[in-house]
């Protein structure tokens, strides 16, 4: 009867383990239901385990432990495991790993410069020339312009192969530009008696199918009294001397 408690008719050993529970007040009880609460990882379910008889597993901690755990007071079995989580140093504190804390050397800008040259056009002039055997305000182009054409020469400065700045070191003119030339017409037709003059003489030269100077040796049928200025062309041929004057010998 030492050994053994009548229970509904059944015969249930004690072990220790039961008579280690049996000993305990409702206030251990409690801490230890808590603490079966709080640690459910390890120490909570070795509690139970222990209130069930099944053997302590390797590497957990003991029934006392939990309950210095839930209780707040520490346990002589703990102070190792604090100790050893003391010396685990805090992220970012010493012992930095290398790969965080060697910084890769920055390197220095590569600076190269380089001769380049490019084509640049030069444009033409225009010019006006009066041509007077051209009617008063007639344009008749005499030569096209053409563009000229300049070469430059730059010494180029790069950093990384970039484009820092450039500097003009020489100008060639390679083709030189052709000036656009047009003629303006400046003739005008005197006033004649009729207006039936012909274009080119100051004064009125009658039209007719040949004129000669009065006094000349031509045979007319017209004459005309010099002098005379040629203005244009001369289809009679009254400036033999060619001096811009007719019939004025």
């Amino acid at each position: 009867m030492d050994q053994y408690r009548i229970i509904t008719h059944q015969t249930v050993p004690v072990t220790n383990r039961m008579r280690w529970w049996n000993r305990l007040g409702i206030g251990p009880r409690a801490g230890l239901v808590a603490a079966a609460l709080i640690l459910p990882c390890c120490g909570g379910l070795w509690v139970i385990g222990a209130v069930a008889g099944d053997d302590k597993p390797a590497g957990t901690l003991s029934a006392v432990d939990n309950v210095h755990a839930a209780t707040g007071t520490k346990s002589p079995a703990a102070a190792p495991l604090a100790s050893a989580l003391a010396a685990i140093p805090a992220a970012g504190e010493g012992n930095a790993s290398p790969q965080a804390s060697d910084k890769i050397p920055s390197q220095e800008p590569v600076m190269t410069k380089r001769t380049i040259t490019e084509k640049k056009a030069i444009p033409y002039k225009k010019r006006q020339v009066d041509d007077d055997s051209l009617p008063k305000g007639e344009r008749e182009k005499r030569t096209t312009g053409i563009k000229g054409e300049k070469t430059l020469t730059y010494e180029v400065t790069l950093v990384d192969g970039r484009e820092q700045s450039r500097e003009l070191v020489g100008s060639e003119v390679t083709r030189k530009p052709v000036s656009e030339v047009v003629a303006v017409g400046t003739y005008e037709e005197p006033d004649g008696g009729d207006g039936n003059c012909t274009p080119g003489y100051d004064p009125c030269v009658p039209v007719a199918s040949d004129v000669d100077c009065a006094g000349g040796s031509g045979n007319g049928p017209a004459y005309v009294d010099g002098p005379i200025t040629v203005t244009g062309s001369d289809p009679y041929e009254l400036d033999r001397d060619g001096d811009g004057i007719a019939c004025d010998t």
